[in-house]
């Protein structure tokens, strides 16, 4: 088994614990886990050339989430961005252990915690196209349900915010997306 391999194989293993399931096709998953393998599907779709260093950056995206609660913070937005900002740190945390477990060098291991972190976006590539996938999985695979609990108008407006991150590329991406028409029309008032 190569290193890349046991690394994916370590993130599964970890996404596995995730005491929070959902369910995909009539069957139950942790949740992290589900999430983590769209993230790979979706990259592979977006980006199929994607360094090893992207494709374990996809995977670990939200390694071991939910360890680290939303209502453990204030219900405001620095109180928002304080946990988004841990949880950062800590997937970057988690991800160097296992790359480094396996077997990966010092530069490798800062290369995925860079992107994890988010460090550079709109400036290096891979971390844009990381952000890309992430938006890609969120309009595809979460919009629906996040729908079916919040206002149109905040919809809308979280349409608009997701839709400034991306690329012109993940823009022609997010339009071919399987939607169905309710999403869709929800995506092209966002739009206009």
């Amino acid at each position: 088994m190569t290193k890349f391999d046991k690394a994916i194989e370590l993130i599964d293993k970890k996404n596995s614990q995730d005491p929070n399931t959902t369910l995909h096709q009539e069957k139950q998953y942790p949740k992290e886990l589900l999430y983590s393998q769209r993230m790979s599907e979706k990259l592979l779709e977006f980006k199929p050339e994607a360094s090893k260093a992207l494709h374990i950056a996809a995977r670990a995206q939200h390694i071991c989430r939910w360890k680290i609660q939303r209502g453990d913070y204030e219900m405001t937005r620095r109180g928002y961005l304080k946990w988004r900002e841990d949880l950062k740190k800590m997937h970057a945390q988690i991800t160097a252990e296992i790359l480094q477990e396996v077997g990966y060098d010092t530069a490798f291991t800062e290369r995925v915690a860079e992107l994890l972190q988010k460090k550079f976006l709109k400036k290096d590539e891979d971390t844009q196209s990381l952000e890309d996938v992430i938006c890609l999985v969120f309009l595809e695979y979460y919009l629906q349900d996040f729908a079916a609990k919040h206002p149109e108008q905040k919809m809308i407006a979280i349409i608009k915010k997701t839709w400034g991150k991306m690329t012109p590329e993940g823009h022609q991406a997010a339009l071919n997306l399987p939607l169905d028409s309710e999403m869709l029309q929800l995506v092209t008032k966002a739009l206009s």
